[in-house]
């Protein structure tokens, strides 16, 4: 495609867009039923983490701008559900969670702006190697992230606790950001790689959903027919064993009465 500065910016910015948004519907669906049951606190983490990564290969190798903010906008919601994780799913105090996601980002930003500057001398050198590095392990971090919400899907059988919604943000976030590398002199091949492969991994929750969450929902369906079905059989049951004890007792009684007035005609 041609060189279009303009057109590179656009849609850069609609994939920052998406991509800034994404994480909310995800941090509220989590605030509202205040549970992260089925949602990977391995994802949120090493998403964050991968975040960083992608931060330090963006500003070395001079993206546009929304490419260059959309890592850290990115990092610092997967951090923020990384932290209703530990607070809602391992019940650790608010406090606690509070100064456990101030330090992770912290810690991130910190390594981000030492790596910078440690790997821009030799970048502008011509030596590309620890640039690349920084592009091909946020790749990596990002495909191994979603292993363990793969899991939690096959546990489950279902896809819960994740926004579905969230996923589809995020496919349209990777899908503009790579329309915008298309639009740039060169073509940047790792952060293509990059955004792509979100697109697919995220497709993958989101048919299981369509697929997996209609089965479930008649699972569940037949399983409560089952069980009024057992309560009614039991209710029948202990109905009929009331009727024969009752009849057990009256016949007590009657034969109880016939002796006591055969004695009485006796005497």
């Amino acid at each position: 495609m041609p060189v279009n500065a303009a057109a590179e910016n656009a849609l850069g910015t609609i994939g920052t867009v998406f991509w800034t948004v994404q994480l909310i519907p995800q941090v509220w669906k989590s605030w509202r039923t205040k549970s992260t049951e089925g949602l990977s606190e391995w994802l949120m983490l090493l998403w964050g983490v991968s975040g960083t990564m992608m931060s330090v290969y963006a500003i070395t190798k001079n993206l546009n701008v929304p490419l260059i903010l959309q890592p850290h906008l990115f990092c610092a919601l997967t951090y923020l559900s990384w932290a209703q994780c530990q607070y809602y799913g391992r019940k650790r105090s608010k406090w606690m969670v509070i100064a456990m996601y101030i330090a992770l980002l912290a810690v991130s930003g910190g390594f981000e702006v030492g790596m910078i500057y440690a790997i821009k001398p030799s970048y502008h050198g011509g030596n590309m190697r620890p640039v690349q590095f920084f592009g091909v392990f946020s790749s990596v971090l990002i495909a191994l992230a979603l292993l363990p919400q793969y899991w939690e899907i096959y546990k489950y059988k279902e896809v819960v606790g994740i926004s579905v919604i969230f996923m589809l943000v995020d496919m349209l976030g990777g899908v503009f950001s790579d329309l915008s590398l298309a639009f740039k002199e060169d073509f940047d091949i790792i952060a293509g790689v990059t955004y792509s492969l979100v697109v697919a991994m995220d497709a993958v929750i989101v048919v299981c959903a369509f697929i997996l969450n209609p089965m479930a929902k008649r699972r569940r369906k037949q399983m409560v027919v089952v069980e009024n079905a057992s309560v009614e059989d039991s209710t029948v049951e202990g109905g009929t064993c009331v009727e024969r004890q009752g009849g057990i007792a009256l016949r007590a009684r009657e034969s109880s009465t016939s002796v006591a007035m055969e004695a009485l005609e006796r005497a």
